[in-house]
Parts: structure tokens; sequence; C-alpha cells
């Protein structure tokens, strides 16, 4: 999948297809705002990367505390709090999907 059929697929409300990756799955939950069933996912994903994306979902969520800890675990810096949360989702699904 890329991003622009992440991005898409979001926006005609169609679910990731069976093929797509959990990572994928928890960003086109996240973009979609459906949050408990993207940090159900996200804990099933036991890497840096997941843990990025735990923390993208805190932040989401305003638990900057929690936030913070997934960032460290994930090596990153919590993004300032000027960086909206559509430009780290796409930051991030562009690292993450590569396209």
């Amino acid at each position: 999948m890329t991003l622009q059929q992440l991005v898409l697929s979001v926006q005609e409300d169609l679910n990731p297809s069976i093929g797509s990756t959990l990572k994928e799955k928890v960003l086109w939950l996240a973009r979609a705002g459906k949050w408990n069933e993207a940090h159900e996912l996200c804990s099933d994903i036991h890497d840096l990367e997941g843990a990025w994306l735990h923390a993208m979902l805190h932040r989401q969520e305003g638990d900057l505390a929690n936030a913070s800890y997934w960032y460290s675990l994930a090596g990153k810096s919590m993004p300032k709090s000027d960086q909206s949360f559509e430009s780290e989702w796409l930051e991030m699904a562009s690292c993450l999907i590569g396209n």
C-alpha cells in the first residue's frame, strides 16, 4: 500500500485491505479517528516503530506524560506542541510505508 492509497482509503472510509500490514492498519485507524481500535492494535507491535505509533496515539489522546514515555522508547523526541497531529501522522506514515 502506498501513502496515497492509505490516505484515500481513509477518505473513502474503506477499511485497509487484508494484505495490509499491522502498522498500516494502525495508521489507517488513527487517521480515521478510531483511537481505541488503533491503540489496541499497536499494543501488538513490539518494536521501535510500534512504540512510535503508540506515542503518537497517546499524544493524540492528550496524555502527554504517557506519550513522552513511548517517544523515549521509540528513540524519538516528542513533537513540539505546535506540530499538528496531521503533520506528525504524515511524517510517520511516509517513514513506515516508505513512499
